[in-house]
């Protein structure tokens, strides 16, 4: 029961801004007590998610679960992180503590500077991405993954619950917007890490979810390397790559990469990101015109893009926005 209350706390710490008491029922305790009832005597089920889109900025269709089912999740993820997260590789970025963006794209700049020497040989990245990577996950796969690392039969139970809550197609599909489904992800993409590193045994390898670049010297050796990933990923996860999205770039020509153009020696914003921070803003401004947004909102929105122009050469970017600030 502990465990319950602890996770709705977390749960209150990272969502405490949309949360309404009210969809969970206004005595917490009872329905706290009640959840795990149902646990205990295995009659828990899953409620139906709410489904809706979000542009961030391509189009997603997330899945919101109940906030009864959202407790459990963090129950979950409590439990488990620990457990997988120290056999991940070091550079497996998304969705783990003292990890993220900003640090996958500066391990990146290293990785470049090495297999270059520091810009002074020639030197390329392969980029790949997988193809619908959450709606084709595997639940049979997923679930033996889980089994080498879990061996409570309870604690599997539940897993296994979660993970039926939710299918895009017959036994495949995790819904984007879980705390669960982020684990998993990391969970099932951690046996590509393996093979890269150990079975491929590539040095300049880094992952975020999906996405994913090698570095090196040799551009044949990079083109050699899309077949065993291909075999490896459709013969044992049973995913594939995304065909229009294999490239290989000189490392003069930039890598884009998580939001960020990496060149020699410095980093600026990718366009597209730099065009919706533009577009955002006026729409900001317009939303505060006719007050349906405070000034407080508004600040918040352009803090954010002066925290993503913070970490590339972003200064004039940033005139641009306080112009657009100034004349409307």
């Amino acid at each position: 029961m502990e465990n319950l209350f602890l996770a709705w706390r977390e749960f209150k710490r990272g969502k405490g801004k949309k949360f309404d008491v009210q969809q969970f029922g206004f005595n917490l305790e009872d329905n706290l007590f009640q959840l795990h009832y149902e646990l205990k005597t295995k009659s828990y089920q899953p409620l139906p998610y709410q489904s809706f889109y979000v542009s961030d900025p391509k189009l997603r269709h997330i899945h919101k679960a109940a906030i009864r089912d959202r407790v459990v999740h963090q129950a979950i993820y409590r439990r488990l992180y620990p457990l997988f997260d120290r056999q991940f590789i070091f550079d497996s970025y998304s969705c783990r503590l003292v990890k993220g963006t900003h640090k996958a794209v500066k391990r990146l700049e290293d990785f470049c500077r090495c297999a270059s020497r520091n810009y002074t040989r020639p030197a390329y990245g392969l980029k790949c991405d997988i193809k619908k990577f959450f709606d084709n996950i595997d639940h049979d796969i997923l679930r033996v993954l889980l089994r080498t690392r879990v061996a409570d039969v309870e604690a599997l139970w539940l897993v296994d619950k979660v993970i039926a809550s939710f299918t895009a197609k017959p036994g495949k599909g995790l819904p984007l917007g879980n705390v669960t489904s982020q684990l998993f992800a990391n969970i099932y993409l951690n046996e590509l890490d393996q093979f890269i590193k150990h079975g491929l045994k590539i040095k300049h390898y880094l992952r975020y979810t999906d996405d994913f670049i090698i570095v090196s010297q040799d551009k044949n050796y990079l083109a050699d390397l899309i077949e065993p990933l291909e075999e490896f990923l459709n013969n044992k996860l049973a995913i594939q790559l995304h065909p229009q999205k294999i490239i290989i770039r000189k490392l003069g020509q930039g890598l884009d990469w998580l939001g960020y153009v990496i060149l020699p020696h410095y980093r600026v914003l990718r366009t597209k990101t730099k065009r919706r921070i533009f577009k955002k803003t006026k729409q900001k401004q317009r939303l505060l015109a006719a007050g349906e947004i405070n000034e407080t909102s508004f600040n918040q929105t352009l803090q954010s893009y002066y925290g993503i122009l913070k970490h590339c050469r972003g200064h004039k970017i940033r005139k641009e926005v306080e112009n657009i600030v100034e004349t409307n």
